[in-house]
């Protein structure tokens, strides 16, 4: 600490101070608190010259760090150190080496699994996928590194405000798109809602801020509802004799965001913006008996939705999620969820996978649960053949999936995620089965492999030696189990067939008098536009590739001489495209401003997928073949960009212009009745002297949704038309659609 300042060692050392009050049931033994300190020491140390964008020392990140990871997700001295030291070998001079030599195997091992890959990447490549996929990779192992990276997560997220608009746009998207789901699949429910709510706040910044305001002005009225709610089943409760803690919980900002967007509704339209909770301190003998105590008490107060009736406690979720769940009439008309669960589950609620040290010996369920989950990525993670891409889409498949619960012909129940098909179930059972599966008897009867599976169903697979996976078969497997396994399957077919291409080749080769060598093979692949040699030999086996072509190439001493225009084109256009990241992306200020004569030399169009205008918040996204595409900031396909390809992201905004029209499309619904067409195209063709591109309306039992394609200038023209149209009497929802 003596090389930091004196108002900086009160910085750290108060933030230190903290750290080891959060710590203080996880720190066991002196070695314990001399094990932090020296992680501590070690670590800011290795920060000392480094501060962060927001002025502080880069030190306080690594201490709130492990903060996080010791408070609020429960791990001990060893995570804690780890995460004091998380940065060290990404950001200082200290090595892997020094770690393990200082610290041990362990510690090494942990920090590898969380320090990014260095290193240039090919631009058809994702380096944050690899980085990621890096991560998963030590998941088997250790999810300690998970945890951590987390919690790293979250304090990025928490402080995300000292960063340029366009960081925070980049590290929202990826929170949202792998880092939030993670959470979810870990059962880290306080981490993925706070995280969730931090990406909504910095990507749709205005919308955040309307359903928070809309949450503190109704926090009244709901703590009302709720003490009026819970009254008689506090009475009932205190003549049990259980004890018990009741709160109302209210639906995080992002979720009640995510009803808004996809059923359509307003804030307040939505009934169920919050849930009751109650909790017992039951001991583990009397968990379940208590909580349906607890849930025949409620309803006999109030009467239940019997198709809201959700029983975790029986079935546990695969992330050892516990609770019993019930939605109520309340006596307002109100529709109520309440949460029924003991002290322990709800840690486990709140804290996931991270609690299951602490109950494994006395609940062996939720062991197995966590165990089931890891051996699946075990399973994932062996397959080092998968495309980077194509590992983190069937690793994220499942951590958002709602799950089902189906039983073997012998009464084992299995858990699946919800629209699991047969073949889903062959290959959980086993690999060797689901590749010879043809076909399921579910309930005795006989069905296909693409049938979906629903809760309760008795599976029985039918299989055959003679039978192969298929391609088809990816069209409609849901788990990442089943994915990978025939995707294996697939490749060693491929390599088969491909043998016999080589074997074509090599005749071709040795008719035109060329050697059959490494560079040989090299040029030609660069000739056919194939990235593997794999790949190029399955094709000739198939009769796609004409290799024919190949005699018109100069062969001097058995080896094929190019012609290098073509390799020099492609390079050009890389470096055309390099030179276009270094001047609108990474640490630079730039942007792209649209409409500006000044980059006539750089392509761009408007995505269609979302249909940008002036006006929108937007980003330039640049390919490889197609210069660079414009995309609103909330564009569908923008988290998936800036997740997987965050260095192509490129700033862009609007140069001020009205001379130009673009293409939007609004949707709108209501009650039909006489005059509202006449009035609609009036108001826009005559009142706003907007121009028309297509109309549709389709009525039903007196209810319309129409469609309306209209040129506008930008936002503000935009929504003084949406504004207009919501007063046509009979008109009640207008949303722009894109």
């Amino acid at each position: 600490m003596k090389d930091y300042s004196e108002s900086d060692k009160k910085i750290i050392l108060k933030a230190y101070r903290g750290l080891l009050r959060a710590s203080k049931k996880f720190r066991t033994t002196p070695e314990d608190t001399a094990y932090i300190r020296k992680a501590f020491n070690y670590s800011a140390d290795a920060h000392k010259s480094m501060r962060r964008k927001s002025g502080e020392p880069y030190i306080t990140h690594p201490i709130a760090v492990a903060r996080i990871c010791t408070e609020e997700i429960g791990l001990g001295a060893t995570s804690i150190a780890c995460a004091l030291l998380h940065d060290t070998v990404e950001d200082t001079d200290v090595t892997l080496e020094d770690i393990e030599t200082i610290f041990g195997r362990r510690e090494k091992r942990i920090i590898d699994g969380l320090t990014k890959i260095s290193g240039a990447f090919d631009l058809t490549t994702s380096d944050q996928a690899e980085n990621f996929r890096k991560m998963i990779l030590t998941l088997p192992d250790d999810v300690r590194v998970i945890f951590i990276k987390l919690a790293d997560r979250l304090h990025n997220m928490r402080t995300l405000g000292s960063m340029r608009k366009d960081k925070q746009l980049k590290i929202a998207s990826e929170t949202l798109f792998l880092y939030a789901p993670l959470a979810h699949r870990l059962g880290l429910n306080a981490v993925k809602t706070e995280l969730e709510d931090l990406a909504l706040k910095f990507k749709e910044p205005e919308a955040y801020e309307e359903i928070s305001i809309k949450l503190r002005k109704s926090q009244e009225i709901r703590a009302r509802f709720i003490s009026q709610f819970i009254s008689p089943l506090k009475k009932e409760l205190d003549k049990t004799g259980l004890e018990y803690t009741i709160k109302g919980r209210p639906k995080s900002v992002y979720s009640i965001y995510n009803k808004i967007k996809k059923k359509k509704v307003t804030f307040e339209e939505i009934y169920d913006l919050f849930a009751v909770r109650i909790i017992l301190h039951s001991k583990p003998e009397d968990e379940k008996t208590d909580c349906w105590r607890v849930y025949s008490i409620i309803t006999d107060f109030y009467r239940p939705n019997p198709d809201r009736l959700r029983d975790w406690i029986t079935s546990p979720r695969s992330n050892g999620y516990e609770s019993l769940h019930t939605t109520v009439m309340s006596p307002t008309g109100k529709w109520v969820e309440v949460q029924v669960r003991t002290e322990r589950m709800d840690e486990i609620a709140e804290k996931g996978m991270a609690a299951h040290w602490k109950y494994k010996d006395s609940k062996k369920k939720l062991e197995n649960k966590f165990d089931s989950w890891i051996n699946k990525i075990r399973d994932l993670v062996e397959n080092n053949e998968t495309d980077t891409l194509d590992f983190i889409d069937d690793f994220k498949l499942n951590l958002y999936a709602e799950e089902i619960y189906v039983f073997t012909p012998n009464g084992e129940l299995r858990t699946l995620p919800k629209d699991s098909t047969a073949l889903d179930f062959a290959f959980e059972i086993h690999g060797d089965i689901g590749r010879k599966c043809i076909g399921a008897k579910i309930n005795h009867k006989l069905v296909p492999l693409s049938y979906n599976l629903t809760s309760g169903d008795q599976v029985e697979i039918i299989t055959s030696n003679k039978q192969s996976p298929k391609e088809a078969w990816l069209d409609f497997v849901v788990t990442s189990k089943a994915r990978t396994n025939i995707k294996q399957s697939l490749k060693e077919e491929q390599k088969q067939i491909s043998e016999m291409g080589k074997e074509t080749l090599k005749r071709k080769f040795s008719a035109l008098k060329v050697n059959y060598t490494d560079k040989n093979v090299s040029e030609l692949l660069k000739m056919y536009e194939f990235k593997t040699q794999l790949d190029f030999n399955f094709q000739i086996a198939k009769g796609k590739i004409d290799l024919s072509k190949i005699k018109n190439i100069v062969v001097k001493g058995g080896n094929l001489k190019f012609e290098k225009t073509k390799g020099k084109e492609k390079e050009r256009k890389m470096t055309e495209v390099r030179e276009i990241i270094s001047s609108f992306g990474g640490k630079s200020s730039e942007s792209i401003i649209l409409g500006d004569d000044s980059l006539k030399q750089v392509d761009y169009t408007i995505s269609r997928c979302c249909s940008p205008i002036p006006g929108d918040e937007v980003f330039g996204f640049l390919t490889i073949n197609e210069g660079i595409k414009i995309h609103r900031t909330n564009c569908p396909n923008a988290v998936q960009l800036m997740s997987n390809y965050a260095y192509r992201v490129l700033k862009a905004k609007w140069k001020s212009q009205t001379d130009k029209e673009f293409s939007v499309g609004v949707e709108f619904t209501g009650i039909d009745g006489m005059g509202i067409l006449h009035s609609l195209t009036s108001l826009v063709t005559s009142s706003l002297n907007i121009n028309i591109k297509s109309l549709n309306i389709d009525s039903d039992d007196g209810y319309f949704k129409g469609e309306l394609k209209a040129l506008v200038h930008d936002t503000v023209h935009l929504e003084d038309l949406m504004r207009k149209m919501e007063g046509i009497e009979g008109i009640k929802t207008v949303e722009r659609v894109y």
